[in-house]
């Protein structure tokens, strides 16, 4: 005799399933569930679509002060990047909303993604806080325009072949599936690595343990590498343009204070790791790092053809191609670096890299750990700082944690 599952039973076990699904109870990090009420993956906080409890459950154990946690994603579609901003008006404090180009709410100054009136319109609201930066957007836009141009070292288009093959969606990002069967880089004319530059930065390429953990120890050659880089980068009309613009801001008293100061922001040595010294600015945004299985930083084009060329970098596939028709342009792509993959790493492609390096820098200066508006060409471009709060050099200033591209609204 067959005997029915009672009715009341099953109503019970739905609901006690469909529960679940509204907690990150046993949930945290999984992958996005779209039969899910909510969700618990990382990048919930991005979409808006947590579970009320996923901070307690699922945040407790991250580091506030890594960087690399700010995941490096682009959230929306990139074709918002370039579209008008919206305004804050009757928007302040708002819910996040992943089809808005710009936002409102308390977290898009963390994030990147505020409207341009944020400040103006929801800035005394109470729970907003700012530091007053004596360097304006509009200053900002000028100088980096003014460096853009100066940049004679920069790549011609004939010079790099790019083969960008496959684009994925951001929610694809994470399947760590290989889209692309060739190398993005078809041709480069590698006569640019003979410019005192690129020749310069690329010997500082192999000064690292990319492990964290591991302490970095520098010869004095690879001492004397670092400075040859400084004084290489300093003779460019790109770094020339960047020191006059900070010392007319009364940032810097003389160059040779401005130089000082790069050496130790970006080849001062600090500890992510066990190790102490085991990491710096030049070597995870410049040279890349793995740290808990994952590839961080590794944000520059020249240090990406070489590795491919020695077959350690699988190039995955990319979500966002830049709109510039010439070079240096931007590229936020998935890559596998020699078993450890990297699930969206932006970079420029054919800049020159006193023209990556003077950027970095000044935004580093200009805004530290925050989102600094640029214009390049005409285009409007974002870079993301982070700076590292554990240790400081000098008079209580601070090591550069990462800094990099946001090629698109998150």
């Amino acid at each position: 005799m067959r005997v029915g599952v009672p009715f009341t039973l099953i109503m019970l076990c739905g609901l006690a399933w469909a529960g679940n699904m509204e907690s990150c109870a046993s949930r945290c990090h999984e992958k996005f569930d779209r039969d899910a009420a909510c969700q618990c993956d990382r990048r919930c906080p991005h979409h808006g679509d947590c579970c009320e409890d996923y901070e307690h459950l699922c945040t407790a154990e991250e580091d506030p002060t890594e960087p690399d946690i700010h995941l490096e994603l682009e959230e929306a579609p990139a074709s918002y990047l370039y579209l008008a901003p919206n305004s804050c008006q009757g928007r302040c404090r708002e819910a996040f909303d992943k089809h808005h180009p710009c936002h409102c709410n308390d977290r898009c100054q963390e994030f990147g993604n505020c409207c341009e009136d944020f400040e103006s319109l929801c800035g005394d609201h109470e729970g907003f806080s700012y530091s007053s930066d004596t360097i304006t957007k509009e200053e900002l836009r000028s100088i980096s325009e003014k460096i853009y141009k100066v940049d004679t070292n920069k790549a011609r288009k004939e010079d790099i072949i790019l083969n960008s093959q496959n684009r994925i969606t951001p929610a694809e990002t994470g399947d760590q599936v290989d889209h692309c069967p060739e190398p993005l880089f078809t041709y480069v004319n590698e006569q640019l690595f003979s410019k005192p530059t690129y020749a310069a930065f690329i010997n500082l390429l192999n000064n690292y343990q990319r492990a964290t953990g591991h302490g970095e120890h520098f010869s004095a050659q690879q001492l004397e590498e670092q400075a040859v880089f400084l004084r290489e980068v300093m003779k460019t009309a790109v770094m020339k343009e960047l020191y006059g613009f900070l010392h007319h801001q009364n940032r810097y008293s003389s160059e040779q204070e401005f130089v000082e100061d790069l050496k130790h922001m970006w080849f001062g040595l600090y500890s992510r790791g066990s190790e102490e010294g085991d990491s710096s600015g030049f070597e995870h945004v410049f040279s890349g790092e793995v740290k808990k299985g994952k590839v961080t930083g590794f944000h520059n084009w020249i240090r990406f053809y070489l590795q491919e060329k020695e077959g350690l970098v699988d190039y995955y596939s990319h979500i966002y191609d830049g709109p510039w028709d010439s070079y240096p342009d931007v590229l936020a792509m998935q890559f596998n670096w020699d078993g450890y993959y990297k699930e969206v790493g932006s970079a420029f492609i054919g800049s020159s890299p006193e023209f990556e390096f003077a950027l970095y820098s000044l935004c580093f200066i200009a805004r530290p750990g925050k989102t600094c508006q640029l214009s390049l060409g005409g285009y409007p471009l974002a870079i993301q700082t982070y700076t590292w709060d554990k240790t400081t050099y000098g008079n209580g200033r601070k090591y550069i944690a990462t800094a990099y591209v946001v090629s698109s609204t998150q």
